[in-house]
């Protein structure tokens, strides 16, 4: 047995101090810091309270000084309280908690002190650096979380080829880490050397729950989320996270957005002024899909630049890693919308690289929140790969996914793969699987392998279907779902000079 190194002993020392719990009903509100972890009572729908374990990430100890608008002589008044992130919680539950909501009965956790933290770190990577002297067989992929999680970043940066204006990054932090690139799901995606995991669908939800969108760098951990609701149109919606508002609108109690020119306002009265002169009843672009009443409009960043960064400040409420907001040159917007007599609403969106040398076919995606859960993901996922198909390439979306994007669209391709084995005639090989619906080979592979369709059979590899995804298959088929129809689409794929390719600020 080798003898310990000084270093290795220091670093498992300030690994095993346990942080100091102070007892309930031993501290005040008026001791509770960033970085403690404290028991909070949360509401649940059923009318119950439930006691939930949470981090401060930050306190608010006065309103905030948010100057004031034209309209709006009085900034607006928030309650004394703390930010917190619910552990084993998913980080779009974050929210602002009033002090009365504090359980003080139970005991609190303190942070590690940060001389420890600090110690520890030198003292692993001085141990790493040490043992790697000696000749340890320990590979890199043998280090800490923190190379984990930087790795993970790297390798999700690689895949995102996008520059951030200039002074964004010092705002809002580095646009290459905001990726939620360190867990498993975005590890196992398609295109890696490792094969994918096999969930079943409860282990697969809650997984996503406890884990998606949730590991973030330091940057994205300090993010308060600055937006409480946002009322669009008829509809009211909880902000999910953070986004990059103007100041003077970024502490506001609701944000008023017009449904059709995407424009924010502080108060329902400059809405209401600015209906009135709006004249917009569609996204600004060409509509190049319509059945019954959905439409689907291209839009041109570089010709509509700031109806297209509403749209993104919009979605990065709703989208965690969603990196930038005003670099929209390079980039075809598709928005789906309802027809009324009143004029498109806006139901979800993908966007797409003019030209992407990594062939992405979707580079975001989002259905709004008030239209969730009614099978308009499909249909945006749909669209994009009936586009590939015109284009004559195959496609799929950017990674890394967010957890909602990887649920969509892994249901997408199990349903569509799994309805072409059922009716094709004779054998079907994977590059003809690709061929016919536009999906990468390595999505087509990763798709078969989570739902066990490969198997070995005399040493070959074939594609077998058993009685549980025949069974799925036909409930499936028996539910009443939107699809596109490829002979309403009025659509060439665009072809841009060198000149129109060239972005730049």
């Amino acid at each position: 047995m080798a003898p310990s190194t000084p270093h290795a002993a220091s670093s498992h020392a300030a690994d095993l101090l346990p942080p100091r719990v102070s007892e309930g009903g031993s501290y005040s509100v008026e001791d509770i810091t960033i970085g403690c972890q404290v028991y909070v009572r949360v509401p649940l729908p059923s009318g119950e309270v439930e006691e939930r374990r949470a981090e401060v990430l930050s306190i608010r100890e006065h309103p905030p000084s948010t100057p004031s608008l034209p309209t709006s002589p009085h900034p607006p008044t928030f309650p004394r309280g703390f930010y917190l992130h619910f552990i084993n919680f998913n980080k779009r539950l974050d929210a602002w908690v009033g002090a009365d909501r504090v359980v003080r009965e139970r005991e609190m956790v303190w942070p590690r002190p940060k001389g420890d933290v600090a110690a520890a770190e030198k003292d692993g990577k001085d141990g790493k650096a040490g043992g790697s002297r000696a000749g340890s067989p320990t590979s890199k992929k043998g280090g800490s979380g923190a190379s984990l999680l930087k790795k993970a970043t790297a390798n999700a940066a690689q895949g995102k080829k996008r520059k951030a204006p200039p002074g964004e990054e010092d705002a809002e932090g580095s646009s290459e880490e905001d990726a939620e690139g360190e867990d498993d799901d975005s590890l196992a995606l398609p295109g890696s050397q490792q094969p994918p995991a096999v969930y079943s669908k409860e282990q697969e939800i809650e997984k996503l729950r406890t884990s998606g969108s949730m590991t973030q760098n330091t940057h994205e951990i300090s993010r308060v989320k600055n937006l409480n609701t946002i009322v669009m149109g008829a509809h009211e919606v909880e902000s999910w996270y953070f986004s990059p508002y103007p100041a003077e609108y970024a502490h506001l109690p609701t944000l008023y957005i017009c449904e059709f020119c995407l424009s924010f306002y502080a108060s329902p009265t400059q809405l209401r002024r600015h209906r009135s002169k709006c004249t917009l009843t569609h996204p600004p672009g060409n509509e190049i899909y319509r059945s019954d009443t959905i439409s689907f409009f291209e839009i041109d960043g570089r010709r509509q630049k700031t109806w297209c960064r509403n749209l993104c400040l919009l979605s990065k409420c709703f989208l965690d890693h969603k990196t930038l907001y005003y670099d929209v040159d390079p980039f075809l917007y598709y928005c789906m919308t309802s027809r009324s007599p009143v004029g498109h609403h806006l139901l979800g969106y993908f966007s797409k690289e003019k030209e992407s040398a990594d062939g992405y076919n979707v580079a975001c995606i989002l259905t709004l929140p008030q239209h969730q859960r009614m099978g308009y993901g499909k249909l945006l996922i749909e669209f994009s790969y009936e586009l590939s198909k015109r284009e004559g390439k195959l496609g799929s979306p950017e990674k890394p996914l967010s957890d909602l994007g990887l649920l969509g669209y892994r249901a997408y391709w199990g349903e569509i793969i799994v309805d072409l084995l059922v009716n094709a005639q004779d054998d079907v090989s994977i590059d003809e699987i690709a061929q016919r619906t536009a999906i990468t080979h390595a999505d087509v592979m990763y798709t078969l392998q989570s739902l066990q369709l490969l198997k070995t059979y005399k040493g070959q590899h074939i594609l077998a279907l058993n009685d549980g995804i025949v069974a799925a298959h036909e409930r499936a088929l028996r539910k009443q779902r939107r699809r596109i129809d490829p002979s309403k689409l009025v659509w060439k794929p665009p072809v841009f000079t060198r000149e129109q390719l060239r972005f730049g600020w």
